[in-house]
């Protein structure tokens, strides 16, 4: 069985469409959360997630942002006016869907959240501190998380520490036996690669593929430009920052 694991669209239409096409068929589709925001096709990444086969999705903080739950002086002023607009330009069944979707889902294995398993909607897992408490705090072996934009895996070594792995593009892991993996980002990369990230779960034999694929990013900056949000969105999708 192969799972496609994305998180943090971003409403990159274009990054979304490479992705899906590199990844190939698919048994299901995992959605981390973080449809929207930033870009400026959040109707369309909606409408082409809710396509997808044995789709479970999780809730964002942008997607909640966007239906009203989070205030959006709760980010910084670019990232709030994005978030204003992305509230205006949704459509009636784009703000059902996204406000559908729950905060956590665990599936055998694994939790999945947006953030966090302690704060699924917020937290960041940044550096192995946050991470050791996270991973105390999952009822599974597996924790699959978004919202940094960074490919990363946290992981128990054999002293009972937490060490992390910055995984290459096309990199298989062997999951150890408990373990927080995050995809990166679909539509703004911030680990310094303009290419979207994905992953690869496949269940039964507990392997992770990171991937990388290349996308139109002068498109979606075309884009972004003809919908007036900040013209730094469109900027820092060449540096992956």
């Amino acid at each position: 069985m192969r799972i496609l694991v994305l998180s943090d669209i971003h409403a990159n239409l274009s990054a979304l469409e490479a992705v899906l096409a590199d990844a190939e068929t698919v048994d299901a589709v995992w959605c981390l959360g973080d449809l929207v925001g930033y870009g400026p096709n959040p109707n369309e990444c909606v409408q082409r997630v809710r396509e997808l086969p044995n789709l479970v999705c999780i809730q964002g903080n942008h997607d909640a942002a966007a239906l009203g739950k989070i205030d959006t002086e709760a980010f910084n002023s670019e990232a709030g006016q994005a978030l204003l607009w992305t509230r205006a330009a949704l459509s009636p069944a784009s703000m059902e869907f996204l406000g559908s979707l729950p905060e956590k889902q665990v599936i055998d294995l694994v939790t999945l959240t947006h953030g966090s398993p302690r704060r699924p909607l917020w937290e960041y897992i940044l550096d192995t501190y946050t991470a050791a408490l996270n991973l105390l705090a999952l009822d599974t072996p597996y924790g699959f998380v978004g919202h940094s934009h960074h490919p990363v895996v946290f992981m128990v070594n054999g002293e009972d520490a937490v060490t992390y792995d910055l995984p290459e593009a096309d990199q298989l892991i062997e999951m150890p036996p408990l373990a927080i993996f995050n995809p990166g980002s679909v539509g703004q990369p911030r680990d310094h690669d303009p290419r979207a990230a994905y992953a690869i779960y496949e269940p039964e034999i507990r392997r992770w593929t990171q991937r990388r694929v290349v996308y139109d990013i002068v498109e979606t900056q075309n884009r972004i430009r003809a919908a007036e949000l900040p013209l730094r969105f469109a900027m820092r999708l060449v540096e992956g920052s």
